[in-house]
């Protein structure tokens, strides 16, 4: 695993806003950045992060079924009282999922360890499934790149196969899909789902989740008083239970892209409970919810609410000293406690590998770079290649 410097592709920038790749650049620095790309080597992807992303995953869905029937653990999972029964029965009968994204510490010689499980509203997809492929073919037709270079990167095939598939469950009917108003992230991403699915022959209707309406028969609807029969929301179920109308929606007839299950999945508490299932696996770090004997006992520990995403409210602990920490909104749902294990470094880059998995199969890469330990929403995007 290398980081290699190359020239940038020649007015990339105007290109991207061709592409619709608006956010390539946040508050004035670069998201995306081509000046270097990390290499790789077959072996390493396929053995190193492919082979454990398959089970990493199916271990994080056993832990799913291990929660779903307790009481206890959804109430250590937060869950909601009144969606238990219809989030447990979308487990049971096994409502169709279409992508994740296992965030992973590997420097390609020790073990990829699991930080956590971003299986509800994953985002830089987009950017893994389109823009970083584009990067690799144009610069190898530039002759930067050997042709015999390659990508861990089947998502934007996967994601038409997925929707396809989907399809055939519901012919005929439109997607709804959906997200929060402000993001420019966030609606490329939407944005990038529904030309995927429009490729698979459905087609797509978006609405903001602030204008997601309830009708009078407690059907869900959209802007123009459209029923909401199938939707992908680009928008954490933690959310969406809490909002006003979270009440009903287990009595709505919506079916949603991701499920109600994977209200558990993407939620932090997964990883004392992989821990405790899977105790000295290879790719977890030993994980305690705070107040556990053993949680402090860690010494060196990373301290995350149970709801927290991008990076927010963390806290990084080295022997009883607050060594780095984030600010955010998650204060009240809980803690764990997880073993502090440190980004590997490339010069004064931080690095984070996503591991990307469509319809429950690997299905890529995506890189993530900061000059801090702890990596957020806006840290820098870098492509990849791998090397024969």
């Amino acid at each position: 695993m290398f980081r290699v410097s190359i020239e940038e592709r020649p007015r990339w920038r105007a290109r991207a806003q061709e592409f619709g790749f608006e956010f390539h650049t946040i508050d004035g620095a670069s998201y995306w950045d081509e000046t270097a790309y990390y290499q790789f080597s077959l072996e390493q992807v396929e053995s190193d992060i492919e082979a454990p992303t398959e089970e990493l995953h199916q271990m994080c869905l056993e832990a799913v079924d291990r929660v779903i029937d307790s009481e206890r653990w959804l109430d250590v999972f937060r869950i909601p009282t009144y969606a238990r029964d219809w989030i447990r029965a979308s487990w049971t009968q096994r409502d169709k999922s279409l992508y994740s994204r296992l965030d992973l510490c590997y420097d390609g010689i020790n073990p990829a360890k699991l930080y956590e499980n971003n299986a509800d509203t994953p985002t830089s997809l987009y950017e893994t499934g389109f823009w970083q492929w584009l990067w690799l073919e144009d610069q190898v037709n530039n002759g930067h790149l050997s042709r015999q270079v390659d990508q861990f990167n089947s998502v934007q095939e996967k994601l038409v196969n997925r929707f396809r598939e989907l399809s055939f469950e519901r012919p005929g009917e439109a997607l709804h899909v959906s997200c929060c108003r402000d993001s420019k992230e966030d609606r490329g991403t939407v944005q990038y789902l529904q030309d995927c699915a429009e490729e698979a022959g459905i087609r797509t209707r978006f609405v903001y989740v602030d204008d997601i309406g309830l009708g009078e028969k407690g059907d869900f609807t959209d802007s123009k008083s459209q029923c909401i029969r199938w939707m992908f929301k680009l928008y954490p179920w933690e959310f969406m239970l809490r909002e006003e109308y979270g009440a009903h929606l287990p009595q709505g007839r919506t079916q949603w892209l991701e499920p109600p299950w994977k209200a558990i999945l993407s939620n932090k508490a997964l990883l004392p409970m992989l821990w405790k299932l899977f105790p000295g696996h290879p790719n977890l770090l030993p994980a305690y919810f705070e107040g556990d004997s053993n949680a402090k006992a860690l010494g060196r520990f990373v301290r995350k609410p149970l709801l927290s995403r991008e990076g927010a409210n963390i806290q990084i602990y080295v022997d009883g000293q607050l060594l780095d920490q984030t600010e955010g909104p998650y204060n009240d749902e809980g803690f764990i406690y997880q073993q502090y294990c440190p980004l590997p470094r490339f010069g004064d880059n931080h690095v984070l590998v996503g591991s990307w998995l469509i319809d429950d199969q690997p299905a890529g890469l995506s890189i993530r770079e900061d000059d801090t330990a702890i990596t957020q929403d806006t840290s820098r995007y870098l492509p990849h290649v791998i090397t024969p």
